[in-house]
């Protein structure tokens, strides 16, 4: 039986990619949908999906940099609190909306910035760092807005509400656009190369000549771009910001990339795998709605399918390994 699965293995190698399999996934659990429920095939339905996965697209790509590298930074879900309000009161301070997404994107770089530096610095684990500064980025959030809902009366809407031959948002086009972007630093950069390098070993990157802490602050940049971005498409989506607004952005991107196959030690993955992992998120999401199941009950399911991607990945490291 294992020389017949390991046959079919070799002649099939896109077997052994877990992006592949999801997309396999995503395939049986669209096709069960469809039969039992035909509005889940509506254009209307097709174009809500893809909306919803757009601004989870972005903060999972720069997820996957951090993670590749060995790094995390849970603190995203406050930094697009913390962003999308200052974002809202740029806006409705009157300066324009294209000021605003740009200040609003260099707030979410300090931001990232801040976590990179405080990591290097104290040499503490960037998880810890970014559970520190996540109350800190809400907490000025609250300040700034005393914990109002910030309105931006209608503008800023032509993201949000553009899409193109009636199908395909704007939203989903930018988010796509942030992956091929992380895909090419990925694979053709120097930078890319570093990503994995320091992920692999950071002492045998360090020997070998690359600046570590250096390239650590770029990769903690390049997130906070992507979340900079995540945020604005989210604010021009929903039309409301507050300090609550990302929470939970940052435990499904985690879960996105684990899910697309990036081990949690880091040094290898693709950011093809999180954009299956984040669509594999999405259409369930949109099943278990359709189904009118409990928000509760969802938060386990995506538990659950996040413990079995970790299961998944110790396995696949341990069987390289032996």
């Amino acid at each position: 039986m294992m020389k017949k699965t390991l046959e079919l293995n070799n002649r099939m190698p896109l077997l052994r990619e877990q992006w592949f399999l999801l997309l396999i996934v995503v395939a049986v659990l669209s096709l069960i949908a469809g039969i039992n429920n035909p509005n889940y095939v509506t254009v209307g339905n097709m174009v809500s999906i893809l909306e919803q996965i757009s601004v989870l697209g972005l903060v999972a790509a720069g997820a996957t940099i951090l993670i590749i590298s060995g790094n995390f930074d849970i603190s995203v879900g406050s930094m697009i609190g913390l962003t999308t309000c200052c974002v809202a009161m740029i806006m409705n301070a009157g300066f324009s909306d294209v000021v605003a997404v740009l200040l609003g994107i260099v707030i979410s770089c300090a931001c990232a910035l801040f976590n990179g530096t405080f990591t290097i610095l104290l040499r503490a684990p960037s998880f810890i760092v970014s559970l520190a500064t996540m109350g800190v980025f809400r907490g000025i959030a609250l300040a700034l807005t005393s914990g109002t809902l910030q309105t931006i009366y209608g503008r800023f809407e032509f993201i949000g509400k553009t899409r193109f031959f009636d199908f395909i948002p704007l939203l989903f086009i930018i988010s796509l656009a942030g992956y091929f972007s992380v895909h090419y630093i990925l694979t053709k950069t120097k930078l890319g190369r570093r990503v994995y390098a320091i992920g692999n070993n950071s002492n045998a990157a360090y020997l070998s000549g690359i600046k570590v802490n250096q390239n650590k602050l770029v990769f903690f940049l390049l997130n906070g771009i992507l979340v900079g971005v995540a945020a604005a498409l989210l604010l021009s989506r929903v039309g409301t910001a507050q300090p609550a607004t990302g929470s939970g952005y940052e435990m499904k991107a985690i879960g996105a990339v684990v899910i697309g196959g990036v081990p949690l030690f880091g040094g290898r993955g693709k950011v093809l795998g999180t954009f299956c992992g984040v669509l594999l998120l999405g259409v369930i999401s949109n099943v278990l709605n359709m189904l009118q199941v409990s928000p509760y009950t969802q938060d386990i399911v995506f538990g659950l399918l996040v413990l079995a991607a970790l299961a998944v990945s110790r396995f696949s490291a341990g069987k390289s390994g032996s």
